[in-house]
């Protein structure tokens, strides 16, 4: 299918945001709130009852609200819950299974970290890509290398699929990646504040 990505996309990290004590309903809430388009849930640790409880509660804010939402890794999951699609990595089902299960049904995303996984990414099934880290980011436990604005600027002729540039964006950095082709942001960390509605409000202004 052919999707247009909001330029603001949070994913919502739940290991991430239990080691800053966040709620995830609660900045599911603000960022909808805020006007935000399309939240993505991201569960790296086996999915127990609690994390899928977790997951049908903050999809049911974020649609709710008239926004999109994506599972990360699990199309089968994104598909019991009625989510809107699934995003998976390199060590995940391949984009092609992940097809087959998900069928029509789902937005299927895909990240890649170079240039030859962008280029695979470009044959495979999927709506859009993710590229990253942009940036130096301490949102994942063992990080690929990083990109940099750059090679992005370089890779955004690669890609014919919407282009999602992840890893260590922040507001003060996020224009310069929109100037280097990205057609939407995955903004983790920077989520987080002592105010997580006026946190969520500056993104949506900022990538409107």
């Amino acid at each position: 299918m052919s999707i247009v990505l909001d330029r603001f996309y949070p994913i919502l990290d739940s290991g991430l945001l239990a080691r800053a004590g966040v709620d995830p309903l609660d900045l599911a809430r603000a960022l909808v709130n805020a006007g935000a388009r399309l939240v993505q849930y991201r569960h790296k640790a086996p999915y127990t009852r609690e994390a899928y409880e977790q997951a049908t509660a903050i999809g049911w804010i974020v649609q709710q609200a008239g926004a999109r939402y994506i599972l990360n890794d699990r199309a089968d999951i994104a598909l019991m819950l009625g989510a809107d699609g699934v995003h998976v990595g390199q060590d995940d089902l391949p984009p092609a299974e992940v097809r087959k299960i998900a069928g029509d049904k789902l937005i299927v995303g895909f990240s890649t970290h170079n240039e030859e996984q962008l280029r695979a990414g470009e044959r495979e099934p999927v709506d859009y890509l993710a590229i990253g880290p942009i940036f130096g980011t301490a949102s994942k436990e063992s990080p690929d290398p990083v990109v940099g604005v750059e090679e992005l600027r370089r890779l955004r002729a690669v890609a014919t699929k919407p282009l999602v540039a992840i890893g260590g964006i922040t507001r003060e950095r996020a224009p310069r990646v929109f100037e280097a082709g990205a057609d939407s942001l995955a903004v983790l960390s920077d989520l987080v504040g002592e105010d997580l509605p006026a946190r969520a409000r500056e993104w949506v202004r900022l990538t409107r």
